[in-house]
């Protein structure tokens, strides 16, 4: 394993908590997902924002499955709830080492909150922006590129759509899918698409986690337990796949002269990479198996 791929980590799945629902996050941590998102935002009604900014943070005073990114869907930084939810974060002793931030639409916004969280135990909070407007489709690649805290990007198809004046479907939504892969690639960081709603489609979304992969996303979001396998099984390297990346490091690793010819192909360096990052991905989901 190269040290480029010492950051890299899964991100197929992401679980969302509402945060009115603390018992559920338990439940959710065991779940699988490698990601568990406590919503702050739109699974919560306005009079009640500061009950589920209660109930949230304190969540985190206890560290637990190392294996799991654990983050807080935090409201809007243009709303009065999404300043008072940075003002928590600044005075909190144990915050969420992950918020995920909405309706991020330039540059300046993320790095206004990097300043904000810049003292205390808030300067460890890293981030993942959701790309839910027009104008932050428009100015995406800067987005990404805005903080070094940023690790992740997750597309906002419900809001998106109705900036975009089109249906919520995938042909209408690809050209934003692939701004955004462009934009996650620019700045080499994960990206994840957005959940699947209907819970009786499993073949709908087995069909749009496999089309999101091969496009390049990086994983998807759930609202259910239930739709991990079908994501994982998207998003995971497969045995053949992990194989091929092996012999290629290996065949890289050996090679004088920066050429690699494997299985009588030429792969050129962004091809190892890539293969580098596989092997770090398929490690890492060993390890949070627990198996070798």
């Amino acid at each position: 394993m190269t040290a480029s791929t010492d950051h890299v980590r899964p991100r197929r799945s992401l679980l969302f908590v509402p945060a009115l629902r603390p018992d559920r996050y338990w439940k959710a941590l065991d779940s699988g997902a490698d990601i568990v998102c406590i919503d702050m935002e739109d699974a919560v009604a306005l009079d009640r924002k500061d009950e589920g900014r209660t109930l949230t943070l304190p969540l985190f005073a206890q560290s637990s499955h190392p294996h799991v990114e654990r983050m807080v869907r935090i409201n809007a930084l243009s709303t009065y709830h999404g300043l008072k939810d940075l003002q928590a974060l600044i005075d909190c002793e144990s915050p969420p080492p992950s918020i995920m931030i909405p309706k991020i639409r330039s540059a300046e916004e993320i790095q206004l909150i990097d300043t904000l969280l810049s003292t205390g135990p808030a300067r460890a909070i890293r981030y993942c922006v959701i790309i839910e407007t027009n104008r932050g489709l428009e100015r995406a690649i800067e987005i990404a590129q805005a903080s070094p805290r940023i690790d992740s990007m997750i597309l906002g198809a419900v809001d998106m759509s109705a900036d975009l004046r089109c249906v919520k479907a995938w042909e209408p939504l690809l050209y934003a899918r692939s701004r955004l892969v462009h934009a996650a690639a620019s700045a080499g960081i994960d990206l994840l698409d957005v959940p699947f709603l209907n819970l009786d489609d499993p073949e709908g979304l087995a069909h749009e986690a496999n089309a999101c992969a091969q496009l390049g996303f990086t994983g998807k979001a759930s609202i259910h337990p239930n739709q991990l396998a079908a994501i994982h099984a998207a998003f995971s390297p497969s045995e053949a796949t992990v194989a091929k990346a092996r012999k290629v490091c290996q065949a890289f690793e050996e090679s004088t002269s920066g050429l690699v010819v494997v299985d009588s192909e030429l792969i050129e360096l962004p091809v190892v990479r890539s293969y580098y990052r596989v092997l770090a991905i398929a490690e890492r989901i060993a390890a949070a198996r627990g198996t070798t």
